[in-house]
Order: C-alpha cells, then structure tokens, then sequence
C-alpha cells in the first residue's frame, strides 16, 4: 500500500512534488550497476578504453550525468547477451554481467569531475558496408528527454565523412573519438555551447 502524501510545509494546501514531476537528477539511485563500465568480457586479447568529459554550456564537467553505450561486437553482430543486471539469487542483490558473454550494453555515472569511462571493444559493421560506430544515450540534470549521439573511433574517419557529407566538417569531428595511444580514445560530449556534440533525433 502506497503511503499517503504529506503536504508541502510552504503551502498546506499543496502537495510536493514527486520524482517524476521533477528534472533531477536522480541518477545515482538504482540506475548505475556493478561493472557497468566494463563491456569487454574477461581476457579480451584486445579491449579499448574510451573515456572524456561530460560538459554543460558553459563547458563545465556534471559530476552527476550517467552515459549508457549500445554497439555491436567486434564482428558486428547486434546479438548481445542478457545479464548486464543479474541479480543474486539470495540476496536479490544487482550482481552484474558474469564477464564471458558481451552484452553489447553499458551504463557508467560520471565521477566528481565529470568523467567517465568504458572498457570495451573496437565495434565492427552491423551490415555489410556500414561504418561501425558506439551508440550513445546521455542522461543528465536539465534534460527532460535523454540525449542520442555516436561515437565513431579515428580508423573509421572517412567513412564518418561519407555517411553525413552536408554535415560541416567541425560539426562532424565532434562525432569522432581522439586516438590518445594505443587503445585509448577520447571522446568529450558537449551538450550545449561551442562544439556542441551532434546528436540524433529519433521517433
């Protein structure tokens, strides 16, 4: 039984209002998961790292911002795998993926700086002659709706080029991770601002 609402202390008449009535962020509850920032299974004879900065406006960091990534696998199947949020059979505990079957999904709070990272592996195409890319949703404090941009690594440049040619050419370089070295990649999504990231709207 759902408890009753208690009226707001300010104005005895109103009640106040409720999580889903509000922008947030509410992110660090529930959402996050045990190894969410790891999609490469265990032994992956060669895992990547892509990391950056979540920034506002302003170009500060949200320390409070949660970045999910979907991709397909190295040979480009969308297959995946359940498990990302395996719960303990005991304890009902979320215990996570068991590190031997890519899920293809992970989701990864930003830290106090508005960092975050995933270790994952390099996507391949999902069909024949696609430009492999990771898909990425940003939620963040503000956003009513979440955010859909793509991550494309350096190797897959000109094919970026090819996919979107009326898109300008300092638009289209925010869709494209940094090599750092090897295995590395830098990716900084902006969400407002100068370079602001390009994102996608879907239906």
């Amino acid at each position: 039984m759902t408890p009753p609402a208690h009226p707001s202390p300010a104005d005895p008449d109103r009640l106040p209002p409720t999580p889903a009535q509000t922008v947030g962020p509410f992110f660090g509850y529930a959402l996050p998961f045990p190894g969410g920032a790891r999609i490469a299974v265990d032994g992956e004879p060669d895992p990547i790292t892509v990391h950056g900065l979540v920034l506002d406006g302003a170009g500060s960091p949200i320390p409070d911002a949660l970045v999910e990534i979907w991709q397909a696998d190295r040979d480009g199947s969308l297959a995946g795998a359940p498990g990302s949020l395996r719960h303990d059979q005991v304890t009902s505990a979320v215990v996570g993926r068991d590190g031997t079957a890519f899920t293809g999904f992970g989701r990864v709070p930003t830290d106090a700086d508005g960092h975050w990272a995933v270790r994952t592996v390099a996507p391949g195409p999902h069909r024949p002659g696609a430009v492999p890319y990771l898909a990425v949703a940003v939620f963040a404090r503000g956003l009513l709706h979440h955010l859909h941009t793509r991550i494309y690594l350096p190797e897959h440049a000109e094919g970026l080029r090819a996919q979107f040619p009326d898109l300008p050419e300092g638009r289209l370089g925010t869709l494209l991770a940094q090599r750092e070295r090897a295995g590395v990649y830098r990716f900084d999504i902006r969400l407002q601002g100068e370079r602001e990231t390009v994102f996608f709207d879907f239906p």
